[in-house]
């Protein structure tokens, strides 16, 4: 397909579903530069880490709820070309949440394709995901004839969800409008990898926090395992080429659209072992990487643990305190699986051929997470947290509590290290002193080095004492 790149963008009106997240958000600032006239992000949320920005650049933010019909009409009404990118349920709690990834990823679709055959929009762009095809078996190099996965084979709702979906948008293909003119809705699909960049907000955060934590401690499958990635401009640039894909009035390609009615897997081309591909990340940030390694059978068993666990915590899955499960089993399936596709038929049809190479996509992602740390409160791993403050909550109870539950264990110990009581309390008391000066001197150094973050460290440092102050000591040297 060879248009000028503002080909169908120029002078048009645009609505990108999910507009002021991560990939939304990226996608609405390109449409702006290409000369789009209008361009309105529709969002469930108000506000995002890009939403001033949008807004700075001519970007309307309509904030609505895609389950809610009356909603989506309204955004979408009066628009040329619709990205429907709005979904829920990809990873961690929310995919434990069936009812309303259903809602979400099922009705929600449906409301938008009535909207744009209510509305006579002409052309509708849907993000899908690897996981209509895969769900945990192996495939390499797959292309676009696939079969669509067995419903009741997935291994979590949110693929199942987005098979229907997606099958919905490809069937209305061809829909006639409402006002019966003779013109109809053209529809396509783009099937991206997991997607990375700086600034995502799914996989790379939650990766990296783990690390931080010290809970990395295992690798999931062979070292042979392969998957594809994808670098968040590649992807905006395969959607707008999508959408030229659907425009009916080219001169010399006849009436039907080239991409009408057609999947396409997108990624980076360059299929790599997921430890691999986060190696660079995780060393640039002083991360530990895993060094054992679990068969994925085992890992499965992990997952489904967790997946049990967390739907008897079903009431509790939107409550802050709850964090996000070490894995589940479709993400041990991602990581764990050899799955990775052709590009061939994105390159023939639209002319897809990757602007960001994974190098310089990963160059682009570890600047934003070094500098997102500088600018960041940072701390040691959950096993010295574990460690510092048990160790001082045991001396403490070994010095002043009652007989009560393990205190005389814990005494029983204390007093056969230290031999008495006084002891005991001159060490805690000792202990206590240098954690609080040391809290106090990392205050001040902060005011100098770290200004925004020195409440935290006087906090941090307090409480872990040297584990804590080492790390700013770190910080000032650079």
């Amino acid at each position: 397909m060879h248009l000028s790149e503002n080909e169908g963008i120029e002078g048009k009106s645009f609505v990108v579903t999910g507009g002021v997240g991560f990939v939304g958000s990226a996608l609405c600032l390109e449409l702006i530069r290409r000369g789009a006239s209008h361009v309105r992000a529709f969002d469930l949320v108000s506000s995002s880490p890009s939403s001033r920005r949008l807004v700075e650049n001519g970007v309307k933010c309509i904030q609505g709820d895609i389950t809610q019909k009356k909603d989506v009409d309204r955004a979408l009404r009066g628009a040329d070309c619709v990205f429907h990118l709005a979904s829920f349920g990809m990873s961690g709690k929310e995919m434990l949440q069936y009812g309303r990834i259903d809602v979400v990823n099922i009705n929600g679709t449906c409301h938008v394709l009535d909207a744009c055959i209510e509305h006579g929009i002409k052309r509708l762009v849907y993000v899908s995901t690897y996981n209509v095809v895969f769900g945990g078996k192996e495939i390499v190099n797959g292309n676009e004839t696939l079969p669509y996965f067995p419903m009741d084979d997935h291994a979590d709702p949110y693929g199942r969800s987005k098979a229907i979906a997606e099958q919905l948008v490809l069937k209305s293909n061809g829909r006639p409008f409402k006002e019966k003119n003779g013109k109809c809705l053209y529809t396509c699909a783009i099937r991206p990898a997991a997607i990375y960049g700086p600034g995502e907000q799914r996989h790379l955060p939650r990766i990296v926090n783990l690390a931080k934590l010290g809970l990395l401690p295992f690798k999931i499958g062979e070292a042979n395992v392969k998957s594809d990635w994808l670098y968040v401009d590649n992807l905006v640039l395969a959607l707008i080429m999508a959408s030229m894909g659907l425009l009916d009035d080219i001169p010399g390609r006849g009436s039907r659209p080239v991409a009408a009615g057609q999947p396409y897997f997108i990624s980076d081309g360059s299929p790599v072992n997921t430890f691999v591909f986060l190696r660079p990340l995780l060393q640039s940030l002083e991360y530990d990487m895993p060094k054992a390694s679990l068969a994925v059978p085992h890992a499965l068993m992990l997952g489904k643990f967790f997946w049990a666990l967390y739907t008897i915590m079903y009431p509790w899955l939107n409550k802050w305190w709850l964090p996000e499960p070490l894995m589940l089993p479709t993400e041990v399936y991602k990581v764990g699986v050899t799955h990775y596709f052709s590009m061939l038929k994105a390159r023939q049809e639209l002319g897809y051929i990757p602007l960001v190479n994974p190098q310089e996509g990963m160059a682009a992602t570890i600047s934003y997470w070094q500098d997102k740390k500088r600018k960041s409160l940072d701390g040691p791993n959950l096993l010295t947290w574990i460690l510092v403050l048990g160790g001082m909550l045991a001396v403490f109870a070994a010095a002043y509590l009652p007989d009560i539950g393990p205190v005389p264990l814990i005494r029983a110990i204390a007093l056969f290290v230290f031999r008495s009581i006084w002891g005991i309390r001159v060490l805690f008391f000792l202990a206590s002193a240098a954690h609080i000066g040391e809290g106090i001197y990392a205050y001040q150094l902060a005011k100098k080095v770290d200004p925004a973050n020195s409440q935290g460290w006087f906090l941090q440092t307090t409480a872990l004492g040297i584990f804590s102050l080492r790390l700013l000591l770190k910080r000032a040297q650079k």
